[in-house]
């Protein structure tokens, strides 16, 4: 694997180191183009704009799922709530993926692997060269349970799950942003005083309030973390523009800052960009899932093939 640029309409040039990945059937093409994905995710639909176009209708179709089911694209609860909230919702979009695919879900995958005509053994083979954890693959095709019941659940990081309060916000286009002290940053903003242009950051004496102090230490660090982003703060902005101005002038040292002219200049010299890059909540590339079936299918027919050459050689031969 390799970058190549062109030279004209039919030359091409490496530009890059090569990798060695050896002969690729179809399930290790799909592992590596995840890897790409991974590595190059900005090259990844770069001839392929209709399947671009396709990965951000399911963040929009995400976006719209996770705000019928929550009521809200913003919410908070304690990380152990929210956990359980999750694999809810996920168990919900695992029934409607299955329904658009028009999957049985009442069936195991032994059962449609069964139907398919592909032994347990071929479809862990092609499982895990997708990539998928071994003891995953096992529990899946041991269980007797349906499509629906085995939905993986979804775990938080420790420290969010243990946290009293995480918010999550979602975006149909920059997507899903889980955030410890998002509410803490909001409540910090609004207790601030119904003038909060009578913050002096001239007088060098004042002592800051809690309110203050809060919020100034929470959109440092808001602006360091480059989970943060830009559509974060434009929410915020919108809802408390004249008490976030005060702050960022504080935190910032800049008495001079002006909210709507120089917030996205801060957002940029902070690393964070303008436009949002396809977000990974953003469904398997077409291809790719075309690629698994397509694998699947490969191993069926060599089964098929396997079973006709037995056949063939059972008798008299001449």
């Amino acid at each position: 694997m390799t970058q190549i640029v062109p030279l004209s309409d039919s030359d091409w040039m490496v530009s890059s180191k090569w990798i060695a990945l050896g002969k690729l059937g179809k399930p290790k093409l799909a592992v590596a183009i995840g890897n790409f994905k991974q590595n190059y995710k900005e090259h990844l639909y770069s001839d392929a704009p209709d399947l671009l176009e396709e990965a951000w209708k399911s963040v929009e179709r995400y976006h719209q799922d996770f705000t019928d089911f929550f009521g809200s694209g913003e919410i908070t609860m304690s990380g152990y709530q929210l956990s359980k909230k999750l694999a809810e919702f996920q168990e919900v979009m695992t029934e409607k993926q299955l329904e658009r695919s028009g999957i049985d879900h009442s069936k195991s995958v032994q059962e449609l692997a069964e139907e398919a005509g592909i032994s347990q053994e071929e479809l862990e083979e092609a499982a895990t060269a997708m990539g998928a954890d071994a003891k995953v693959v096992n529990q899946m095709l041991d269980a007797k349970q349906s499509t629906k019941m085995m939905a993986p659940k979804v775990e938080l990081p420790p420290a969010l799950k243990k946290a009293e309060q995480v918010t999550v916000l979602t975006d149909p286009r920059w997507g899903q942003v889980f955030s410890p002290h998002y509410a803490q940053f909001k409540a910090s903003l609004a207790a601030l005083t119904s003038n909060p242009n009578s913050s002096s950051t001239d007088d060098d004496t004042a002592i800051p309030s809690t309110a203050d102090s809060t919020a100034d230490s929470l959109a440092r660090k808001f602006l360091e973390d480059p989970a943060i982003p830009a559509f974060v703060w434009h929410q915020l902005a919108e809802q408390y523009p004249a008490q976030l101005e005060v702050v960022l002038r504080r935190v910032l040292e800049r008495p001079d800052f002006n909210l709507l002219q120089d917030l996205d200049k801060v957002l940029q010299d902070f690393g964070k960009p303008l436009q949002p890059e396809l977000p990974e909540i953003a469904s398997v590339p077409i291809h790719l899932h075309n690629l698994f079936q397509a694998a699947v299918i490969e191993v069926s027919k060599d089964k098929s093939k396997k079973k006709i050459k037995s056949k063939t050689g059972a008798g008299f031969q001449r």
